[in-house]
């Protein structure tokens, strides 16, 4: 590690629109990343895939590099930055540079929830920092205050809205009425979504946070593949308005739950939440965390969860960290551990067939007498409560109307089977949604 007279070399894997704010920030805010740090930090090199590109502003000569091993090969470099995204080859660079005895600041959500234990082990091993606090909730401090400020709590429950895309889709749905389809083309043409939005749409970007965020709050490894994961595809605008008249908001939720027998219940999908709720309130581009723990109770942390300048923010900040700690050799990483409740790390992950809740189901059926009896016998078959019935959207050309109906609390695995059997009724046309409501 250099002197403390010495500076701190940087070095940026990606040049993109988070890189380009983190080169931006490094040297328009130098004296004051000084004056807080008690260091000059410089960005040495930053890796780009064209390094004959125009940028703007140009980056000092020398800088530019299309090579990783003039980063991960330099003993020169202090800090290795990663806001490459997906796991390769940004989870190999990672890999090397830890080994290497570099510190790292990633904001990979990908890499965090596919590789965070292992890299968190090796950085350990090796004495270094590995931060990543821009990989789940963008500018929202959330993963410094559970790997920190709530680390005393016992933690009940995350709550969460975390992808900026899906959650201004949504909004625009509810605000105008607009189709899923529109919505995603304006969320497109706004830059808002990427050219192929399957990550975002389909809940797998928030599965990989809530990966990373579940990991901590629970101190045992999450696995993204164990999230029981949902996209918004499904969602008409005709939900939207009957969610409305029944009190409520469509939010894409990530949620994990600690359960009574030690387990963890980790889910990204639809939800119905009472519209009061603070959730419920959080439109556009905008996320929150809602984290319960035993000592702090109920908080709620709101801001930009993507873009240039909160991304950026989040990098920043544990940029700053690790140059804080390079000569007092702060604390070493934190591990997820087994929660000592007495089951393996990975292996305490609920199915949802085994989740309670209540549902809102929607369906097309024929408008004729005795549809609601025998769409009810089934149900109640299934152990299956009705908490309302509505109809609406008659259609007298096909004869059909739109029933929509919500239960009280009942188990996934009962409410799945019983509409596999409504479906099959003569009476129905379709089941058109199942969304779960969070109380």
């Amino acid at each position: 590690m250099p002197g403390t007279m010495e500076p701190i070399n940087i070095g940026l894997m990606g040049l993109g629109t988070v890189g380009g704010g983190v080169a931006a920030a490094l040297s328009n805010n130098a004296e004051e990343i000084q004056r807080k740090t008690g260091r000059t930090v410089c960005l040495r090199r930053a890796l780009v895939r064209d390094a004959g590109k125009t940028r703007e502003p140009a980056p000092p000569a020398g800088v530019l590099t299309t090579n990783p091993e003039d980063i991960l090969a330099d003993p020169e470099i202090h800090v290795v930055v990663e806001v490459m995204g997906g796991d390769s080859p940004a989870g190999e660079y990672l890999e090397r540079a830890l080994a290497g005895g570099k510190h790292v600041v990633t904001a990979n959500k990908e890499v965090m929830a596919r590789r965070g234990a292992s890299l968190l082990a090796l950085a350990q091993s090796q004495s270094v920092n590995l931060l990543f606090e821009a990989s789940a909730g963008g500018g929202i401090p959330i993963v410094g205050c559970l790997m920190s400020q709530l680390l005393a709590n016992d933690i009940r429950s995350i709550r969460s809205i975390i992808n900026g895309t899906t959650n201004y889709i949504l909004t625009r749905m509810a605000r105008s009425q607009t189709p899923f389809a529109e919505a995603l083309s304006e969320a497109q043409s706004q830059g808002y979504a990427e050219a192929d939005p399957t990550n975002d749409v389909e809940g797998i970007d928030a599965a990989y946070k809530l990966s990373v965020l579940g990991s901590l709050a629970f101190h045992q490894s999450i696995p993204h593949e164990a999230i029981h994961t949902e996209g918004i595809s499904r969602l008409g605008p005709e939900d939207f308005r009957y969610a409305a008249e029944l009190g409520y908001a469509i939010k894409s939720l990530a949620i994990a739950a600690a359960q009574p027998d030690g387990t963890v219940q980790a889910r990204v999908h639809p939800a119905l939440v009472p519209e009061d709720h603070l959730l419920a309130k959080v439109d556009g581009v905008y996320n929150a965390v809602e984290v319960t723990g035993d000592l702090c109770g109920q908080i709620i942390l709101h801001g930009q969860g993507a873009g240039r300048d909160a991304t950026t923010s989040a990098v920043m900040g544990d940029i700053l960290n690790v140059v804080r700690f390079i000569d007092s050799a702060g604390p070493p990483p934190l591990l997820p551990v087994p929660n000592g409740r007495g089951h393996q790390v990975g292996n305490s992950i609920r199915p949802i067939d085994e989740l309670s809740s209540a549902y809102y189901l929607r369906l097309t059926c024929a408008d004729q007498a005795g549809v609601l009896a025998q769409i009810a016998r089934l149900l109640g078959d299934g152990n299956i409560s009705i908490a309302t019935v509505i109809q609406k959207d008659t259609d007298p050309g096909s004869g059909t109307a739109q029933l929509v109906i919500t239960t009280y609390p009942s188990r996934e695995a009962d409410v799945q089977t019983a509409l596999a059997a409504v479906a099959k009724l003569g009476v129905v046309v379709s089941v058109d949604n199942l969304i779960r409501i969070e109380q």
